[in-house]
């Protein structure tokens, strides 16, 4: 929201007042509360008629500082509120002539008391300012209250994040307001509003407001970064670390750790898609076909007409296509499938449960005690009241009885929409609960198959997403065309979200809108199947590969395949994920801080820290990415590149850049029909382009997320020692473009295209190779 008019003037009928000095100031239990009065003080008398701003710092954790500033206490509302850690790290405050210093761990907020300014610094290098006449109370022409801050940018400083957002990746120059929308993936509306930024030098600002935060970023003033909330409040936390990783590990430590999924749900998802015609025969169909065809697919998903039209939602399996539904899930389990439904937190009118749920008080009601009701998605429909727990276990028992079924995750679509003129039954503020009421919705169904499915085994595939929605696995990019316009935003959708703590990500492979070519259905294929979540998905059309034609059938294949193997490594980056809050999909800019260059990118990305990936989105097959400095290597092509440059390439549809990081090792695992198997044993261990004297590594991680063991290889002149722990049985080692061998000290030599391949026996934990 703009509130300036220009560099000089305010806007017209706004009042714009900023703290002037600090007047007095008090230290207690950790805490930095001073009062800042909006003139100076120079005789008591100007204490009249005047009003001040009270401003707190303290810390929750170490290298993270709150500041939290109010004009009038007493109107602040508090509920809902994120659920956020606070460790109680010692903190140090220290009174100077001119200024008060409070630290936590490396990160001091020096206050000027005269005339008020904060200055922000890490390790003694400045991250940012808050100057004079940035944090401001403000009245609008309406005489609405506001609150706002202005952060200043430094020359070169580049934002990113603010949850999934579609518009360009660095978010310097636009306007973003953390208002949750069914907006589709080609606006400036998204479905997962995170109100958190992070600055290319290395700090995060998080708003802690579920409310709207309206964000100007060099846009409004081009070298601030403005947010601001109406109310009589605004709390924020600055956020610092040695880099962008630990900063989202801090994050993530104050909002909650993503947590890690299922091994399966890596796999290949295949969808009935939205609209499509379909029952127990066409499911079956599909199925066989893709068992015939041999692609390994892991999870089924049942779409919303799994329920009878204009009842959704019901919970009833449509007796009209699925007349026994409890055998049919039998039987596709017995394929080896995971089984995944369709829901949403609405009642439609027609719905058996709408009565029921109307007289229980279990439905939103507006302040007359009318349910609320609208027919913008299903007729007549109402909103369950998450915030009434009887409400919410009487909508879990409904998911509860479709566990019993066989059922292994759910698709929590929508709760976005959701209307500011009700009322909650725990009395919670409407305009805060618009974004925070998905919170609740995805975290009773999460929590209902973690009960019931056990920890680590339970998974939803979410559209929409609060702060700490990244504690409630996988969210989807939500819908997008069938075009590569859209499938560019897409992209540019998940590196945003990443940068928010979102470790697991997925999308619609070849859009979600119906018109997919056969040339983009491919293209799409290799960029899902190299996300951390895959599935096909469509509106009017079915999504299965033999429909757009035999070679999409053979890179479905090919792409699963490769998938499948590499879940060794994808799994220790998900696992790596839980620990520290670094993403799965990673924009370049986090794996390359140290390159410019990469500060830009949003056309590639890193897949953990040794791949990197650059989707291709060209119906010739013509790609131009980055490659940082360093020998890289295409996995499949095995083709090497130099880096520190831009490459033009051509690819057909069984190749792209999917490149590997100079010393680097991959594990392959032992398996390509699913996601789900024991990634320790039977391995083969890939060595790239190893760095004379420095040593590569690599963990080995159980399904269960418990650290099994690790490889390290170093290479010192002609000699390459590769020491493991951890592998139970006999292994491999593949040494890449390396195409002869002096001596080794254990296994079988063969010579592959890749390079040299030694089968080595099981207990044998260093293998010592001579070029």
């Amino acid at each position: 929201m703009k509130f300036s008019n220009g560099c000089w003037m305010d806007k017209e009928g706004h009042v714009i007042k900023s703290p002037a000095e600090i007047y007095d100031w008090k230290q207690e239990q950790g805490q930095l509360t001073m009062y800042a009065p909006f003139q100076k003080i120079q005789h008591i008398g100007q204490t009249l008629d005047g009003g001040i701003l009270t401003i707190e710092l303290s810390s929750p954790l170490e290298n993270v500082i709150r500041v939290k500033a109010y004009h009038h206490i007493g109107s602040v509302t508090e509920e809902p509120s994120f659920s956020l850690a606070d460790q109680m790290p010692n903190v140090s405050i220290e009174e100077k002539k001119e200024e008060i210093s409070f630290s936590s761990g490396r990160l001091h907020a020096h206050v000027r008391r005269d005339p008020w300014k904060i200055d922000f610094k890490f390790n003694q290098k400045l991250l940012t300012s808050s100057e004079s006449r940035s944090l401001s109370y403000i009245h609008n022409d309406k005489g609405d209250p506001y609150m706002r801050e202005q952060l200043s940018l430094d020359i070169g400083e580049l934002i990113y994040g603010l949850g999934e957002r579609f518009t360009p990746f660095v978010k310097n120059g636009q306007v973003v307001d953390i208002w949750n929308e069914d907006g589709g993936t080609g606006s400036e509306q998204t479905y997962k509003n995170i109100p958190f930024y992070v600055s290319n030098k290395g700090y995060g600002v998080f708003v802690n407001h579920p409310e709207n935060v309206s964000f100007e970023v060099a846009s409004e003033k081009v070298s601030k970064s403005q947010f601001s909330v109406e109310g009589e409040c605004l709390d924020y936390y600055i956020i610092a670390g040695e880099g962008l990783k630990e900063v989202l590990h801090n994050y993530t430590e104050l909002t909650g750790k993503p947590p890690l999924v299922p091994s399966w749900s890596f796999g290949l998802w295949l969808s009935t898609s939205f609209l499509t015609n379909y029952d127990e025969k066409t499911v079956h169909s599909f199925v066989d076909e893709m068992i015939e065809r041999d692609i390994p697919l892991d999870v089924f998903h049942f779409d919303c007409l799994w329920m009878k039209e204009l009842e959704w939602c019901n919970f009833e399996w449509d007796e009209r296509v699925f007349p026994d539904p409890v055998n049919m899930l039998k039987r596709l389990k017995e394929k080896g499938l995971k089984i995944c439904v369709w829901i949403n937190p609405y009642i439609a009118q027609k719905s058996p449960l709408f009565k029921e749920a109307a007289s229980l008080g279990y439905l939103l009601k507006r302040a007359d005690g009318r349910v609320w009701q609208w027919d913008k998605w299903q007729a007549g429909m109402g909103l369950v009241d998450f915030t009434n727990p009887a409400a919410t276990k009487w909508y879990t028992d409904y998911l509860d009885k479709l566990i019993d079924m066989g059922v292994d995750s759910f698709k929590t679509d929508f709760g976005e929409r959701i209307p500011v003129d009700v009322v909650y039954a725990d009395g919670s503020c409407p305009k805060k609960m618009h974004n925070y009421y998905t919170q609740l919705y995805n975290e009773s169904v999460f929590k209902l198959l973690e009960n019931r499915l056990g920890t680590s085994q339970a998974v939803v595939f979410a559209r929409s997403a609060t702060v700490g929605g990244q504690t409630m696995p996988v969210h989807w990019g939500g819908d997008s065309f069938s075009n590569y316009p859209s499938m560019a935003e897409t992209l540019r959708g998940g590196l945003s979200l990443s940068l928010a703590g979102f470790a697991y990500w997925s999308h619609d492979i070849g859009g979600f809108e119906t018109g997919s070519t056969p040339d983009l259905y491919k293209r799409w294929t290799q960029f899902g199947l190299l996300s951390s979540h895959s599935r096909y998905h469509g509106s009017g059309d079915y999504k299965v590969p033999w429909l757009y034609d035999e070679e999409a059938v053979e890179v479905t294949r090919q792409f699963t395949k490769l998938k499948c193997r590499l879940m060794p490594y994808l799994y220790s980056k998900a696992v790596e994920a839980t620990k520290k809050g670094v993403p799965m999909l990673r924009p370049m800019v986090l794996e390359f801080p140290e390159d410019e260059t990469c500060h830009y990118l949003d056309r590639q990305y890193a897949l953990g820290s040794e791949l990197l990936v650059a989707p291709i989105f060209s119906d010739q097959g013509n790609v131009r990415y980055y490659l940082p400095k360093g020998e890289w290597t295409n996995l499949i092509t095995n083709a090497k590149v130099s880096g520190e440059r831009w490459v033009t390439e051509t690819h057909d549809y069984t190749s792209l850049p999917l490149m590997v990081r100079e010393n680097s090792i991959l594990v392959f695992g032992q398996t390509d029909s699913t996601a789900s198997y024991d990634f320790t044993q039977n391995v083969a261990l890939h060595l790239f382009s190893l760095k004379e004297g420095e040593e590569a590594k690599t963990i080995l991680v159980r399904e269960s997320g418990e650290e099994a063991g690790g490889v390290t290889a170093i290479k010192t002149g002609s000699t390459i020692t590769i020491q493991t722990s951890g592998l139970t049985t006999a292994y491999s080692v593949v040494l890449r473009n390396v195409h002869s061998i002096s001596t080794h000290s254990s296994g079988e030599q063969e010579q592959t295209v890749d390079g040299i391949l030694l089968t080595i026996e099981k207990d044998v934990n260093e293998v010592v190779i001579e070029l």
